[in-house]
């Protein structure tokens, strides 16, 4: 079966999209499930980790953290000690991506995740509101490479309709942390006097010692890439990489700071950009200020934290059903319009509905809309990036430029707005009709692309080695890729 289908032939299901470089589907198979089995749940546990530990500060603000650091409303001091995590947290993670493509993974993530989890631990005993900024701060310069550098690790291991629900796992973590941590948060600040501390310190200090102590497991336990994996055989290793050479149609892939230009210039990549903002600034939003929504709905703080917890649960099934059914159709476009509409849905009911009841169900529709747009926008900006580095640095500045929305984010519920916050609604609102906007836009360029190149160019299964290779530093521009829509 050959390896390339075109967005004119239809829809290729995930059945059908098993094939290998030389073994039967159901060998294949079996040697995915060994692979997936071995990477994806240490990897999400990592994100766990990652995402709980930087919005766990919207836990800590239900216990006394602002009173304790004098944190001044009027002054926005809360927010700003939120909004100064997102621009080192950005700058990072270009740069250590292109670390990790020099360097190696199974040292470089873990190493990532002592530094942060030294910071959360220190956030615990932080005294004043300057030394909460420097504490977040140092958190994002160490975070920043974690999620771009996961996800391009999962590109270089999986074919591109394979990486979708594996992300999808991975990021299913952040909905997981959402939850978890309202449950960790509640009987955390149940220690509050315990050698002298709050609450709050308990919860960055107990959470800080978790990440640590899971990166000296990551040091054992992370591969690198397939070629030198330890659990693979070698017959295993030489099928990996052949399947991955099909079905990147064998692009470069090469340290060379030519493709880092090419993604800088790739106005598809950009567009993919300011869909991400338009789905992370409500995404944080709802992240970071979820117990306080729900609390601004008559609830008591404990009653609160408990209540975060299963708009996320909701969030999490939709956001693994949604990977595994579009690596099923080998789509992205029609899935991330879909959920966008969703998500609009639930930020409608949260500002027009009356009563409670109806407001937190609003909060499941956001959450179940917003989360599985994350893996999603990856995985398709991801799939239509041609190169090894291009693709590294693509997936860099998607996720950097995205998560500027943790900017905006902290400043859209302001204490003075509460409880009905209507400025922070309608921006969550603006920035999803956008993202709407420009997911149509891109689906409908993508299929009118592939069909040019369709009626220009033989088929991709036509292509002979030497011709592939002599277009092999074109990446996606090469006249045998097709676009994922």
């Amino acid at each position: 079966m050959n390896n390339e289908k075109t967005a004119s032939k239809g829809a290729v299901s995930y059945d059908e999209n098993v094939e290998s470089a030389g073994w039967d589907a159901a060998s294949t198979k079996r040697l995915l499930r060994k692979i997936d089995i071995k990477l994806i749940p240490f990897l999400a546990l990592l994100y766990l980790l990652s995402f709980l530990d930087r919005s766990n500060i919207g836990n800590a603000r239900l216990d006394t953290l602002e009173k304790d650091l004098g944190l001044n409303s009027a002054r926005l001091q809360y927010n700003h000690a939120l909004a100064i995590f997102f621009p080192f947290y950005v700058a990072a993670e270009i740069p250590s991506n292109l670390a990790m493509k020099r360097f190696r993974p199974s040292i470089w993530i873990p190493s990532l995740m002592i530094a942060w989890g030294l910071c959360t631990t220190l956030m615990g005993i932080v005294k004043d509101y300057p030394g909460l900024l420097v504490a977040r701060s140092a958190l994002g310069v160490a975070e920043g490479g974690l999620f771009p550098g996961i996800a391009y690790y999962i590109a270089m291991w999986y074919r591109r309709h394979e990486c979708g629900l594996r992300m999808a796992i991975f990021f299913s973590a952040a909905t997981a942390a959402g939850a978890f941590g309202g449950l960790l948060a509640r009987g955390i600040v149940e220690m509050r006097g315990i050698g002298g501390l709050s609450g709050w310190q308990w919860i960055f200090i107990l959470e800080g010692i978790l990440t640590i102590l899971i990166a000296g497991v990551a040091f054992k336990f992370m591969s690198d890439y397939p070629v030198t994996a330890k659990f693979l055989t070698e017959e295993e290793r030489t099928e990996v990489t052949a399947r991955l050479k099909l079905d990147r149609s064998s692009l470069a892939d090469e340290y060379n700071m030519a493709f880092f230009w090419a993604a800088i210039k790739d106005w598809k990549i950009w567009v993919h950009m300011f869909i991400t903002i338009g789905v992370y600034t409500p995404l944080y939003s709802y992240s970071l200020f979820l117990p306080t929504i729900v609390k601004d709905l008559g609830h008591t703080s404990n009653t609160a934290q408990l209540m975060t917890v299963p708009p996320y649960i909701v969030a999490c099934v939709f956001c693994i059903g949604a990977g595994w059914y579009a690596d099923k159709l080998g789509q992205r476009g029609i899935f991330m319009i879909g959920f966008i509409l969703m998500s609009i849905m639930g930020v409608i009911m949260l500002v027009a509905a009356r009563s409670p009841a109806a407001k937190y169900a609003g909060c499941f529709f956001l959450a179940s809309g917003i989360y599985p747009n994350v893996p999603l926008g990856v995985a398709w900006n991801g799939n239509n990036i041609g190169g090894s580095l291009k693709r590294g640095v693509g997936i860099a500045m998607h996720v950097g430029f995205g998560n500027l929305g943790g900017i905006i984010a902290a400043y859209l519920f302001l204490t003075k707005h509460s409880p009905a916050c209507c400025p922070g609604y309608g921006t969550m609102l603006g920035c999803l009709v956008m993202a709407l906007v420009l997911s149509i836009f891109i689906a409908i360029y993508l299929r009118r692309e592939n069909a040019r190149r369709d009626r220009e160019h033989k088929p991709p299964s036509e292509y002979m080695e030497a011709e592939k290779f002599a277009e092999r530093e074109k990446g996606d521009n090469a006249t045998f890729f097709r676009y994922t829509v």
